[in-house]
């Protein structure tokens, strides 16, 4: 029951830093879900046969570029939140792209005005996003909390040491069955209709997110320790887990 009071009251945020981080994750996924179909081929003078993959190039999509960011904030979401935070940062993605994915269907059926000359464009572009949203939402809700569970598993283990073997671990075996899962549902809607086109786009696209991982994991690193030190229950909890009380999130 709610007591009247003369006076404005608000609930307190438990933390000024995971919402900016979850709003980031959930707008990386969100623009990615639309870059990516786009079919991109990049190096297309790369032309190799290696048994029965054929490459002309390597496949990719347009979003090759932003989506190995969503791997990087979701480590640092699991390592400094751990993985109920990283379950609900993965919840609030699946309804927002959902929800995106139903405007843009929605947008599609509207009747468009008699001025209005690109539905037809507005169709190609926005009419395959919601096989792409498929593809994204199965690939990112099995890849992301893969991900997290191995990276809090192997922290419960070693603890604050060896950050760079749980990072790049983790991220080995999320990014593989994020790639494969959604490379199996978005491949025809960008255009790839051949077995080793297929192969191209997974390989291309794991090795890729996983290289970026590892490149820009000085960065991760800071923002870990950044946010370690910031975050005040993160401090309590360390230091009462020095004391063998309790142990760090």
């Amino acid at each position: 029951m709610t007591t009247a009071v003369n006076r404005a009251v608000f609930a307190r945020v438990s933390s000024p830093y995971f919402p900016i981080l979850t709003a980031i994750f959930v707008g990386v996924m969100l623009i990615s879900n639309i870059a990516a179909t786009k079919a991109v081929v990049l190096f297309d003078w790369l032309q190799f046969d290696l048994g029965p993959l054929h490459v002309n190039g390597l496949v990719t999509d347009g979003a090759f570029f932003l989506f190995p960011l969503s791997y990087v904030i979701g480590d640092v979401i699991s390592e400094v939140y751990g993985f109920r935070a990283m379950r609900r940062t993965v919840g609030a993605g699946f309804v927002v792209i959902l929800l995106a994915s139903l405007c843009f269907w929605l947008s599609i059926k509207l009747p468009p005005a008699d001025f209005y000359g690109s539905q037809s464009s507005f169709e190609t572009v926005l009419g395959s996003v919601p096989q792409i949203v498929a593809a994204g939402l199965a690939g990112y809700v099995v890849g992301e909390l893969l991900n997290s569970y191995v990276l809090v598993k192997m922290k419960e283990r070693a603890g604050e040491r060896r950050l760079w073997v749980r990072l790049i671990t983790s991220t080995v075996v999320g990014e593989f069955f994020d790639t494969l899962v959604f490379c199996s549902i978005a491949a025809t809607a960008i255009g790839i209709s051949t077995w080793s086109d297929f192969i191209n786009y997974v390989v291309i696209g794991f090795v890729w997110k996983t290289l970026v991982e590892i490149v820009v994991m000085p960065a991760t690193y800071a923002i870990v320790a950044y946010l370690k030190r910031a975050e005040p229950s993160y401090r309590e909890a360390l230091e009462a887990g020095a004391t063998g009380t309790t142990h760090v999130p």
